[in-house]
């Protein structure tokens, strides 16, 4: 058997995907560190190519097809496309996508929106000049301007490519007071 962690081979021992505990820890948090804990634990999960979301075999997925999603596990394993993406699918998870707001690494002063949002989740999009805001609240989706900046806030019949890449690494936490402050019902 090959090691998921190292990729060394090893021999097969019931249920084992690691070969040693030191990888099977390695694995435990680099699992736990790429999305809060309710996404990863959500059977919602693709790949995409080219923001065109597939499934871990590499055949046609959409946000709207629950059978076309996959575990994360799955999708994290596979070698299809440019990565993984979460289904949102009207459940409560929400993600504000923030575009263009990332200057050499650092929040330009218009993303001064993440100050509505002191406790989420907020990870670097995969362009790196973008941000996901994480989160729970109202099943809505809209795209606004804010200071001439275009805010996607979306909660269903999207997916999302997912980069583990956190600036902020919380578990999800309520959005609805932020999102109402930029007039989201």
């Amino acid at each position: 058997m090959i090691c998921d962690t190292c990729g060394d081979v090893f021999e097969a021992r019931a249920g084992a995907i690691t070969c040693s505990t030191r990888c099977r820890v390695a694995r435990h948090r680099r699992i736990a560190r790429f999305a809060p804990k309710r996404m990863l634990e959500a059977n919602r999960w693709v790949r995409h190519i080219d923001k065109r979301p597939v499934t871990p075999d590499g055949g046609v997925a959409s946000s709207t097809a629950p059978r076309s999603w996959s575990t994360f596990d799955a999708a994290i394993k596979s070698n299809v496309g440019q990565g993984p993406g979460f289904v949102l699918n009207g459940d409560g998870i929400v993600c504000v996508d923030l575009d263009s707001c990332v200057i050499n690494g650092e929040p330009s002063t218009w993303a001064r929106i993440l100050d509505l949002f002191p406790d989420a989740a907020v990870e670097v999009s995969l362009s790196g000049r973008g941000l996901h805001i994480w989160g729970t609240g109202p099943n809505v989706s809209r795209v606004f301007d804010v200071d001439g900046k275009r805010v996607e806030v979306y909660a269903d019949k999207r997916y999302i490519a997912v980069t583990g890449e956190w600036m902020r690494r919380n578990d999800l936490v309520d959005l609805s007071d932020g999102l109402a402050r930029l007039g989201v019902a």
